[in-house]
């Protein structure tokens, strides 16, 4: 059994040049899935290309991510519904709110959330939540959610020890990433307090490399550091987060 890296964008213009080492050093590290958030229409046909380089390796999510919600939203939800309603996708993502860059879209990134929520629920498919400055409004909507089957994961989790227990209380699970290992973001002294049955690996490749490879272009291979800081945190071993947290994954996006 090897790792899950549960959030990547491989997909992405940076790694034109290399996918095929990028690959190979992943494969090289034991990680045996990545699992690939959608962020808008012109991601969808770089992501099904990589999909279709390597099926057994890649995972499709199908989502508009908040930061590309503006006034045509609608019109691109369209779009990402036909896509989950004809295509085979583990999960509906990347989705959420995100008020840190722009407010102007934040009405529309809301009932973005909540179209794509309703999606999930009619295809019962878990959610990959992107939160940035925005935990209350989130945590607000999915806790109208409660007693649905509405499942998944608060990715690349910044909030606090109080929100991620909320979360966790709702039936989601935490993504835990390159910034639990920098040395001052605080992330980390509230990963180590919560329930390791809760969390999943992601590297949000090619964003938030882990510390030895901070402010460089992040990858799947470099899931093995947070893991590693993960063991430390928990005062366990490699192996045993690994093995949880593959776990974890299989059980949430049903792999």
């Amino acid at each position: 059994m090897g790792y899950i890296d549960t959030h990547a964008h491989l997909y992405a213009s940076e790694f034109n040049e290399d996918i095929v080492e990028v690959i190979n050093r992943a494969l090289e590290n034991n990680v045996e899935k990545i699992l690939l958030p959608n962020i808008d229409l012109e991601s969808i046909l770089p992501l099904k290309s990589l999909v279709e380089l390597q099926p057994n390796l890649f995972f499709p999510m199908m989502g508009l991510h908040p930061t590309s919600v503006n006034e045509n939203y609608e019109h691109d939800l369209t779009i990402i519904k036909e896509e989950l309603d004809t295509g085979k996708y583990i999960a509906v993502g990347e989705i959420g709110i995100d008020l840190y860059w722009d407010k102007t879209f934040a009405v529309q990134q809301e009932q973005a959330f909540i179209q794509q929520i309703e999606m999930a629920l009619k295809l019962n498919l878990p959610i990959v939540v992107h939160a940035r400055e925005s935990f209350t409004e989130i945590l607000e909507i999915l806790k109208k959610y409660k007693s649905t089957t509405l499942k998944g994961v608060l990715h690349s989790f910044t909030g606090t020890k109080k929100q991620a227990n909320e979360a966790i209380a709702l039936g989601f699970y935490i993504g835990v990433g390159g910034i639990s290992t920098f040395k001052n973001a605080g992330i980390g002294e509230i990963v180590k307090d919560l329930p390791l049955e809760k969390l999943i690996l992601e590297t949000d490749s090619p964003y938030l490399a882990p510390t030895p490879h901070r402010g460089k272009r992040n990858e799947s291979s470099f899931l093995v550091h947070i893991a590693q800081k993960l063991a430390t945190l928990k005062g366990t071993t490699p192996e045993t987060i690994q093995s949880v947290t593959t776990h974890n994954a299989n059980e949430l996006f049903q792999l």
